[in-house]
């Protein structure tokens, strides 16, 4: 009875020395490694032909100014920018249905727009020109009077003429087109007197075709280009803003600008 006493107490023993042994040599717990965080991918809406702003090239690409700028915000937001071409006129419905993320192309800051769309500050100043054949005998914006008006369909250029009550009132009509290729093809042909359209897209059309269009001296005013998303967007807001500073204040926005403009005509 004693020896099988004896032999239990050892055997207790030996597993309590196992047990001690195994606590002491159990691996050490190691710190879990963090997934990388996922890149985020901004999906920015545009019209596709809109030159020199975003439009696309012999290859099909899609290049222009604004497309230089949106590519390096991407790049100091460490975030993918995805391209997507949309109707301008439902630009609005696009950007709060989320089926795009950002407007970044040629979007003027109007009033009626604030109330939609959160803006960045002005990066780029324009007008709305007003465009005829080099042969046509308009000069002035009061011999529009009678006559057929071409402008861009959903464009800021429909309120600027808006608010000219004077202009507006006298025109014969006021034609709306999906883009300006097309509406300065009509041009060209004799189906509209004059269209008015964004400085930058007009003197870079009539640019290309020195001899077949002019630009009036008299426009409908002075407006600025902003970036808009959601008004609810604060966040990506404050970081597409702080991007667009930076590329102002180190000079790369003004080297975006000299590529399209032939010099720098960012607003400070």
């Amino acid at each position: 009875m004693k020896k099988q006493i004896s032999l239990l107490i050892i055997a207790v023993l030996a597993a309590t020395l196992l047990v001690a042994c195994g606590k002491k040599e159990s691996a050490p717990q190691t710190t879990a490694v963090a997934e990388p965080a996922a890149l985020v991918t901004i999906v920015v809406g545009l019209d596709d032909n809109f030159p020199p702003m975003g439009f696309r090239d012999e290859t099909n690409a899609l290049v222009g100014f604004d497309i230089d700028l949106a590519k390096e915000a991407g790049k100091r937001l460490g975030a993918e920018v995805l391209f997507k071409p949309i109707d301008w006129n439902a630009k609005e419905a696009e950007l709060t249905s989320k089926r795009v993320d950002v407007l970044w192309n040629g979007l003027t800051i109007t009033d009626a727009r604030k109330e939609k769309i959160l803006f960045t500050t002005p990066y780029l100043e324009n007008h709305q020109v007003i465009i005829v054949t080099d042969s046509s005998p308009i000069r002035t914006k009061a011999e529009l009077a009678g006559k057929v008006v071409g402008v861009q369909d959903g464009s800021s250029a429909i309120e600027a003429i808006e608010k000219d009550a004077a202009t507006a009132n006298s025109l014969k009509e006021l034609k709306k087109f999906g883009d300006n290729v097309t509406a300065l093809i009509d041009l060209s042909v004799g189906r509209l007197d004059a269209l008015v359209v964004d400085e930058v897209v007009g003197r870079y059309y009539t640019a290309k075709r020195p001899g077949e269009y002019r630009v009036l001296e008299e426009n409908f005013g002075t407006e600025d280009y902003g970036v808009g998303t959601r008004k609810d967007d604060t966040e990506l807001m404050a970081k597409l803003q702080k991007a667009i500073d930076g590329m102002k204040s180190d000079g790369s926005a003004a080297a975006i600008s000299s590529k399209w403009f032939g010099k720098d005509i960012v607003k400070k």
